[in-house]
C-alpha cells in the first residue's frame, strides 16, 4: 500500500475522480494543471504549469511516490501536444523514482472485429489517434521493462458520470435533455452494444493501480458493467430514471457530421472514430475485477448518481487559485 504523496497531472473529470478515490483512502494529493485552479477543498495543493516541460513536471511532482497521468488535450491537438505531455510526466517519474499510473483509452486496438477487447489484444489501430495512443503506450511499457520507471496502465471505454460534460457521448447531450424531457443527441448507431465506463469507477481503478503491488508492468481495463447494453438501452434507462414517460433521442447522421467537420477541427477528429459505433464494441474488464477486486458500480446506481450531479448545482468545494 502506497501511503505517500500522490500527484495527479490533469484536473478534468478523470483526474478529479482519481482525486476523490484517493481522498476517500485518506491520501495526501497534489494536483497539477495549466491554470492552478481546480474545484477541490481548501488546503489541497494545486500547481500551475506545463507538464510537457520535464523540469517543471519533476518540480511539481517532488516528493511523490505515485504520479497519475490523466491529461487529455483537445482532440485536434493530440498529435501536437499529447506525446510531449506524457514524456514530461514520464521523465518526472524517472527523476523521482515514483510509480506512474497512465490513463488511456482503447483506440490502439482498432476495430473489434466481432470480439470483445481484452488486455492481451495486439495493437491494430487504423486511425491517426489510435496509432498515436499505441506509440505512447509502447513508450511507457518500454520504460518499465527497461527498469527506468514503474508503470501501470489503465484503459477505459467511452465514459459517463459526474463531470463527464461535453467530452462524453452520454454527457451534456443526454442527461440535461432527459431531465428536461427534451430530445437528446448521440453519435453513431445507437442500437449497437457499446461499453461505457462510469467516471468514478475509473477514478477508483486508477487509485488501486497506484497502490496495488501487482499492478505495475501491466495493462488493466478499468471496471465496466459485465452486461454491455446498447446506447439506446442505456439512454432509455436514463430517461426512465429521470421520470420521463418516453425516450426522446436522435443520432447525428454521418452526412451531417461530415458537414459540421468542414468548419470544426474537433468534429473532424470525431469522424475517424465512428467505427466504434458501427458494430458491437465491448471492453472486457474481468481482469481487474478478478485479480485486483475492483468492480463496476451497478448501472442503475451510476445513472442515478449522474442525474443527481446534473440537478445539484451547488459545488461541493469552492474553486480557488493556487499560486
Amino acid at each position: 500500500m502506497n501511503t505517500g504523496l500522490h500527484v495527479i497531472f490533469g484536473t478534468g473529470a478523470i483526474g478529479l475522480a482519481a482525486f476523490d478515490a484517493l481522498r476517500r483512502r485518506g491520501r495526501t494529493v497534489r494536483l497539477v494543471n495549466r491554470s492552478g485552479q481546480a474545484t477541490v477543498p481548501e488546503g489541497v495543493e494545486v500547481i500551475a504549469g506545463n507538464a510537457a516541460d520535464p523540469v517543471f513536471a519533476a518540480r511539481a511532482a517532488h516528493g511523490a511516490t505515485v504520479h497519475y497521468q490523466t491529461m487529455n488535450p483537445p482532440y485536434h491537438l493530440w498529435s501536437a501536444q499529447f506525446p510531449a505531455l506524457q514524456t514530461g510526466v514520464l521523465a518526472a517519474a524517472e527523476a523521482t523514482g515514483a510509480r506512474l499510473v497512465s490513463m488511456e483509452n482503447v483506440y490502439m486496438y482498432g476495430r473489434p472485429a466481432g470480439r470483445p477487447l481484452t488486455e492481451d489484444r495486439h495493437n491494430n489501430a487504423h486511425t491517426i489517434k489510435g496509432r498515436l495512443r499505441a506509440a505512447m503506450a509502447d513508450e511507457l511499457l518500454h520504460a518499465h521493462h527497461a527498469g527506468r520507471v514503474e508503470v501501470a496502465i489503465g484503459r477505459a471505454s467511452d465514459y459517463f458520470g459526474p463531470r463527464g460534460g461535453a467530452q462524453s457521448n452520454l454527457g451534456d447531450r443526454v442527461f440535461p435533455a432527459a431531465l428536461a424531457g427534451k430530445t437528446s443527441t448521440v453519435l453513431g448507431d445507437r442500437h449497437q452494444p457499446h461499453t461505457y465506463t462510469y467516471v468514478p469507477d475509473i477514478g477508483e481503478g486508477l487509485a488501486v493501480l497506484g497502490e496495488h503491488p501487482d499492478a505495475p508492468g501491466q495493462i488493466w481495463h478499468l471496471p465496466n458493467d459485465p452486461h454491455t447494453c446498447s446506447t439506446q438501452e442505456l439512454v432509455d434507462t436514463i430517461y426512465r430514471q429521470a421520470g420521463q414517460q418516453r425516450t426522446r433521442i436522435r443520432a447525428v447522421p454521418p452526412f451531417l457530421l461530415r458537414a459540421l467537420a468542414i468548419n470544426s477541427p474537433v468534429v473532424r477528429e470525431l469522424l475517424e472514430m465512428q467505427y466504434q459505433f458501427e458494430e458491437p464494441f465491448i471492453v472486457d474488464s474481468s481482469k481487474i475485477t478478478t485479480r485486483l477486486g475492483v468492480t463496476a458500480t451497478p448501472l442503475d446506481e451510476a445513472i442515478a448518481e449522474t442525474l443527481n450531479s446534473y440537478t445539484d448545482t451547488s459545488q461541493p468545494y469552492p474553486e480557488r487559485a493556487q499560486s
